[in-house]
This record gives structure tokens, sequence and C-alpha cells, in this order.
């Protein structure tokens, strides 16, 4: 393609003998948002490493703008025009926004950092992605995920790139830093900037992307234009099968006097100003989901009824007992136990530069555990279970977890709760950034685990997700729960509705 901007010629690349990427001819144009799709482990993130140069290609040519490149580090595809923003944020946590802005290449002046330069330079940026909120000098650990990830935008912004390589780059933002993302991406492509954008949300793909390429098992299957394809022949060429149902079929709705005692039971939960009076009830059997905008107070509930927060107010039964519990380790090893996945797998959920075996076992010990000492017999049969329950795939239990894909990550996360067979499962936004494939089997087992009279306390920020798993969805709008449906009434416009505090009868 004389007119792409970046190239690919038969590129192939191994890890230990196993296929990442396998003679791989690919390319893209300036001013076009280009969507790269495929399951995890498709070859995706390796594509990409290969052209922002943290990986080296075993065979092939890249070429740029029409010339065969070949970067060495990540610092000389910035200099050249490609940069990237990973999955896993590059931020440093301990360090100030603007110092993480301009971390690469610093304003000086005498040789030394010029920090009023570099906090203009950050306030520049930061309007740019519309964060006038952010203050350039607060330390990025004090942000919520989503401000850092916007952050992560200003500073690649910041390097004024040709080529815009955006992974998974939405997966932790708030609607409407997404809609600031939609706008950005619009005003690089007016400018000739080439975006690649992965993503596993295929109604941002439809709103976004002109020309869509499809990977799968390290090979480029297709590109095409967008429209050319339907959603559900998108999805068979990623996964190479027909689609199953997306959705397990939920059981008949049973009368609220015929579900007896709730497992979970809250009554005016409130922490500081973002729960306000919640009350709440689930079942043995039951899935349900908290709907409602992000931020509205979703994620702190199911802080607070793991054990996270501190100075809680309200009542709050488990299993016939009252009390909130008072840490995590309460709540996983009380009588009836309660599990969380949480919202951030990489800095919540693992020890990234641990093996998989220890991920896995980090909150079972009790169980493996014989007096003082892990029983290897048991410790290995447990590893083996969790491993084959949820169907992982891995090299070997000793590889470091970070050499998963995301979705194999996000197993082991859920693995690690299901060993301590808990009553209660918290669910935050538990298939963000994962493939369409391992969604599937995420719903399966949600499903699976209430069928064994698991209750199932769920978020979301997919309304699909919440109408197709959930037997009833409490939705929050300012720290309440502002509405509640069931059945048939689990429709997108009624949740959208109830998320705006809408009455949509009675307008």
């Amino acid at each position: 393609m004389t007119d792409a901007i970046v190239e690919y010629r038969g590129i192939s690349k191994y890890f230990a003998g196993i296929r990442a990427l396998e003679n791989v001819d690919f390319a893209c144009k300036p001013g076009t948002v280009h969507a790269i799709l495929g399951e995890n482990g498709a070859g995706k993130s390796t594509l990409i490493k290969i052209m922002s140069g943290v990986l080296q290609p075993d065979s092939g040519e890249m070429r740029l703008e029409g010339k065969p490149v070949a970067f060495a580090t990540p610092q000389a595809a910035n200099e050249a025009g490609i940069v990237c923003m990973f999955q896993e944020l590059s931020l440093v946590p301990d360090l100030s926004v603007a110092d993480n802005i301009s971390i690469s290449s610093p304003p000086r002046r005498f040789g030394l950092i010029d920090r009023r330069a570099q906090v203009r330079r950050a306030e520049e940026l930061l309007a740019r992605v519309r964060c006038e909120d952010v203050d350039p000098n607060a330390m990025v650990r004090e942000l919520s995920l989503s401000r850092r990830q916007m952050v992560e935008i200003a500073k690649a912004l910041g390097k004024s790139p040709k080529v815009l390589i955006l992974d998974e780059a939405t997966s932790a933002l708030t609607a409407r830093d997404v809609g600031t993302v939609y706008d950005l991406l619009a005003e690089l492509k007016d400018s000739g900037v080439a975006s690649l954008f992965i993503s596993h949300r295929m109604h941002e793909v439809e709103a976004l992307c002109d020309t869509l390429s499809v990977f799968r098992n390290g090979q480029h299957i297709e590109t095409f234009a967008k429209g050319a394809k339907s959603e559900r022949e998108i999805v068979q060429l990623m996964i190479g099968r027909d689609v199953e149902a997306q959705f397990p079929p939920k059981p008949k709705p049973v009368a609220p006097e015929d579900l007896g005692d709730p497992l979970l039971k809250v009554r005016g939960l409130s922490w500081q100003n973002r729960l306000n009076g919640i009350d709440l009830t689930v079942h043995r059997g039951e899935i349900v989901g908290l709907g409602g905008l992000d931020g509205q107070g979703q994620k702190e509930l199911l802080l607070a009824l793991f054990g996270v927060l501190r100075d809680v107010e309200g009542e709050v039964v488990i299993g016939g007992k009252k009390g909130i519990p008072s840490s995590p380790a309460a709540a996983k090893t009380a009588t009836t136990k309660v599990a969380l996945v949480p919202e951030d797998r990489k800095t919540e959920g693992l020890m990234l530069g641990m093996p998989i075996a220890d991920n896995l076992l980090a909150s079972s010990f009790q169980r493996i555990s014989r007096g003082p000492f892990i029983d290897p017999a048991l410790s290995r049969q447990a590893i083996e279970d969790g491993i084959s329950r949820l169907q992982i795939k891995a090299g070997s239990a000793s590889d470091p977890v970070m050499t998963l894909s995301g979705g194999n990550q996000q197993k082991v996360v859920i693995a690690k709760w299901l060993m301590i067979d808990p009553d209660i499962v918290l669910l935050n936004d538990p298939t963000r950034g994962i493939d369409v494939g391992t969604k599937q089997e995420i719903y399966r087992l949600m499903r699976d685990l209430a069928n064994q009279g698991k209750a199932i306390l769920f978020y979301s920020s997919d309304y699909a997700e919440l109408i197709g798993c959930c037997d009833r969805v409490s939705v929050l709008y300012s720290g309440r729960i502002v509405a509640e449906k069931q059945g048939d009434d689990i429709t997108e416009e009624s949740l959208v509705a109830a998320s705006l505090n809408i009455d949509v009868e009675a307008a």
C-alpha cells in the first residue's frame, strides 16, 4: 500500500517456539481510525509492541511513511512519531501529574528542569483532554482510575504522534471521558494522524473506526471497511467458529415470598458522601446487577461489603449474622464467605511479577495448609483445579502472571477467589478489557455459580451485560438506589432512564 503510513510485510514473532505473529501483512492509512480486533492472545499486543519498539520481530519488515524502519526502543519509536498507550498504564504513582506527562522530555532551563514550564505544559494538555479539574501538582496515586487514564492520554498527545495506538483506552473511563476521547480522535483524524484502536466494545468500534482488521491465533485474518460485515460476522472471524448465544438462559422469575431469607441484606448503608442510605438484598441463586452511570457509588458499595472502607454506617446482614466486615480478611474467612473480584486486575487483583501459582493460592492458604505449613500436594491440586476450572491458557504455573493475556489474567483473579468457595461473590466490572470469547465464559460461570446457590452482586458499565445476565438490577444515582428492575422490565431504555434519574412513564 503506497499510501500507508505504517505497513507490515511478513512480520513473524515467536516466544519459546509459540507463535505470537506469523507472516503478517498489515497497513494503516493516515487520517483514519483503524480498529484491531481479536480475542485475547490473538496477536494484537505483539503487533503494537513491535510497532512501538517494545519488541523486535523475528522476521519481516516494517515501513513508516514508505521507508523501512526498526525501533530498538520505545523512545526511538516515539521520536519517529509512533506513540502507544498500553492497557497497563505507564504512569508512576508517586510522581506528580506534571512529572508524568513530561517524564521522557521535560522542559529545561539552564540545563535544569523548568518546573513552571512543566506545569504550564501539563495544564495545556489536561485542558486539551477536558481535565481542567486535575491538579498538575497532584500525585497520580491520588487520582481515580478514569482520571489516570485521561492523564495517560494527555501524556501521549504531548508527544505529537503521527500514529497513536490506543490499547483499551476507554475501558476504565466514565461516560463523560469516553465522549472526550471520541472528540479527540475526530480531531486527530482531521489533522492526518492515524489512530490504531484496540477495543472489545463493539459499539465503540462502530462509532469511531473507519477500517477494521481481525486477528486470530497470531494471523491477520481480514481487513474491511466499517459496515461491510455485521457484528455477528465479525465475532465469527475473531473466534473462528459460529457464535453461541451470548448469555446463558435465565431461570424463571421467582416471587419474592418464595425466595426465603436473603443471604445478603443491606439497610441504610452510608459512607461519606458516596453512599447515602443503600437498601439491598441478594438471595441464594440470584444475580443482582448494579446499574447506573459510572461513579454513582457502585464500586464503593462493593468495597464496603468486602470490608475495605472505614467508618461505614448502616446495617449489613450476611448469612443471618449482623455486622459490616471489618477487613477483607474478615470478609473471606467469615462463616458466610465473601469474595470480591476488583475493578483493576493489574493493581488490585494480581501480583504481576509473581508466578501464576502464587497468585492462584494468594487468598486460600488456610485451605492448603497443615498447621503452620503449606501442604505441597494440596497446593499442587488446588493450582491444577483452578487452571482447569477456568480453562486458563498458560504455559506453566511457574510463569509470571504478567505473561498471560488480559482475559487469562482475569481468569486467574476469579479462580483465586473461587478457591475459598465463597457464598457471596462481588464482581466489579469483571469483563472490562477482555475478549468476547472470555466474556461468554465468565457469563456462563456466573450463572453456574448462581445455580449452585451462590449470591452474586454484579456491577457492570455495560447495559447489555446487566440485561443479559441479571435476575434483578438495582440502579444507583448519587449514592442511592433509585430504581429496581426485574424480569422483562430490565431493558436498555429503563436502565438508561433510571441512570439519569428520569421517570419515563411520568414524562
